[in-house]
């Protein structure tokens, strides 16, 4: 899986994943968001568009990105996941503390 990251000032950086997320690009996901963190962007979006499957290793990097976002006085949030990561969103109940947003321009329209 790679993921591409872009900035939009006001501390605000969107993290782009293309492909599954799961055990082995989980810790990828983790190490960016940090990395993005680290450069000052604590408000965290992850654009989940172009992920079409999620397993509960790439449910559990979500919640580690989370934590850490809100460590950081951030936050986290993410865009356009598909029908399936929807799904493990929903079964888990995580989608009560990771609301899905339709685009990136809405999960931090204040």
């Amino acid at each position: 899986m790679e993921f591409t990251t872009e900035s939009l000032g006001g501390g605000i950086a969107v993290i782009r994943g293309d492909g599954r997320l799961n055990m082995v690009s989980g810790p990828a996901l983790r190490d960016t968001v940090k990395r993005r963190i680290d450069a000052g962007d604590s408000r965290i979006v992850v654009d989940l568009s172009r992920v079409p499957f999620m397993d509960s290793s790439g449910l559990g990097a979500l919640i580690s990105c989370l934590k850490t976002a809100r460590e950081a006085s951030g936050d986290l949030r993410i865009v356009s996941p598909s029908a399936q990561v929807t799904m493990v969103l929903t079964l888990s109940n995580v989608d009560k503390i990771l609301t899905p947003y339709e685009s990136v321009e809405a999960a931090y329209r204040d």
